[in-house]
């Protein structure tokens, strides 16, 4: 069975080598975040606690992310490898099989 957990960040971020594009000037976005996590339901009902969720992507991703410049966290943050950059920080934690992010509204990446 899969769950999701939601989550919302604010973060700038300017986008590499896009030659005459407004994206290439610093800007920001409030982006939205989905964690998917699989497994089987356990005898409490649940594959997973959300608060477990919320707690190891804290940790591991939105104190890096969130009102933060997205530029000196990774070369290119584009909407792709923002959501590659949390997917392979998430993947050890927890049997997270995809998230997705979006940039402002109605434009997402997923990863894997």
């Amino acid at each position: 069975m899969k769950v999701a957990r939601e989550f919302t960040f604010d973060a700038a971020h300017y986008i590499v080598d896009d030659k005459g594009s407004p994206c290439e000037e610093l800007h920001g976005h409030t982006y939205t975040l989905s964690v998917v996590v699989e497994g089987p339901v356990k005898k409490d009902g649940m594959v997973v606690d959300f608060r477990d969720i919320k707690k190891i992507v804290n940790e591991k991703v939105m104190s890096q992310l969130d009102h933060k410049d997205l530029n000196k966290v990774m070369e290119n943050p584009t909407a792709e490898n923002i959501a590659q950059w949390i997917f392979e920080k998430l993947k050890p934690h927890m049997n997270v099989v995809s998230v997705r992010v979006w940039e402002g509204s109605g434009k997402w990446a997923e990863a894997p």
